[in-house]
């Protein structure tokens, strides 16, 4: 079976979960899968603290950017300050369906606005020679149509973007939660499929309801690509079962050594000021579907955000566990 892992199977942006710290934790699982930034707003990068928004650790790449805006001259600026600092790729989001982002008139909203879409992408690739790719719906609201998402394609196909990443559902703006856009539009992967047999030049990748082997190796028979988002996030260790799969020469690793291997840069992110809890968050269902997972989980909950808690917290978790894990 050929190593499919660095160029197919990445990691999806999560607002509030796909952070440096995630993303440290998910490397360990996974050397090869690209991941993705939670969605950084243009303006934050362009007004704001730049560094604050766009550092990372070089144990993440390969790793992209996912920026929100529809400003081409913020969505420029933000580029150039990420092209500094070395991202192997910059994602322009246009699927995001929440309330925030509608009001900043970005996300999937953008999907109605495909020429504002393209200025973006013109002027974010005058400033910079790493990929820029596009993060997308199959439609919003009632424009729910193949040709309507292939308009979309082909607009930015003319601004020169080669590559989509495309969540197999629509965005029903107005009447459904971010969460619920999440779950109830139902999946239609035969659009993206065909929008892959229409356009067989471009990179494909799709997202959305990907939770187990046998589904990934299904649309990597029609696809270039394939995102995964909340399983990789709940049941981390599924990225571990992913890598080991494609890339059978390399060993499943113990999670008890996934464990060790945080420990120092839990203390190194201590030492910078920052609590526990913002690392042991992410870590919480490495034991999914194990024994003694409750116990794991139970055991940080209890005890990461508590005055002076160190990377000790985590063994203790482990020492709690009924089984030695």
């Amino acid at each position: 079976m050929k190593n499919l892992m660095t160029t197919s199977i990445s990691v999806a942006p999560m607002m509030d979960w796909t952070d440096r710290h995630c993303r440290y934790f998910m490397r360990l699982l996974s050397p090869s899968a690209f991941l993705y930034t939670e969605m950084v707003t243009a303006a934050a990068i362009h007004h704001g603290d730049s560094g604050r928004f766009l550092r990372f650790n070089d144990e993440e790449h390969p790793l992209a950017l996912q920026l929100g805006g529809n400003d081409p001259e913020w969505m420029a600026s933000a580029t150039s300050k990420a092209h500094d600092y070395g991202y192997d790729e910059i994602n322009i989001n246009v699927g995001c369906p929440s309330d925030k982002v509608q009001s900043g008139q970005f996300g999937a909203c953008l999907m109605a606005a495909p020429d504002t879409v393209a200025e973006c992408y013109r002027a974010m690739s005058d400033v910079t020679d790493i990929p820029i790719t596009v993060k997308t719906r199959i439609g919003i609201d009632d424009l729910d149509s193949y040709a309507f998402l292939v308009n979309f394609v082909e607009t930015l196909i003319a601004a020169g973007c080669q590559k989509f990443i495309v969540h197999a559902r629509i965005a029903i703006l107005d009447g459904l939660s971010p969460k619920e856009n999440r779950m109830v539009p139902p999946l239609n992967y035969d659009r993206v499929y065909r929008l892959k047999r229409d356009f067989p030049d471009l990179e494909i990748v799709i997202n959305g309801g990907l939770a187990d082997i046998a589904q990934v190796e299904q649309v990597l028979q029609y696809l270039d690509g394939a995102m995964i988002g909340r399983q990789a996030y709940h049941q981390p260790y599924f990225l571990a079962e992913l890598e080991q799969h494609f890339n059978p020469q390399n060993s499943l690793p113990d999670r008890r050594d996934i464990v060790d291997q945080m420990l120092p840069y839990i203390d190194e992110v201590l030492r910078g000021g920052e609590p526990l809890g913002r690392v042991t968050r992410h870590m919480l269902g490495l034991y999914a579907g194990q024994l003694g997972a409750r116990a794991w989980r139970r055991s940080i909950t209890e005890n990461a955000h508590r005055e002076g808690a160190g990377s000790e917290v985590l063994i203790n978790a482990l020492n709690a566990m009924p089984i030695a894990a």
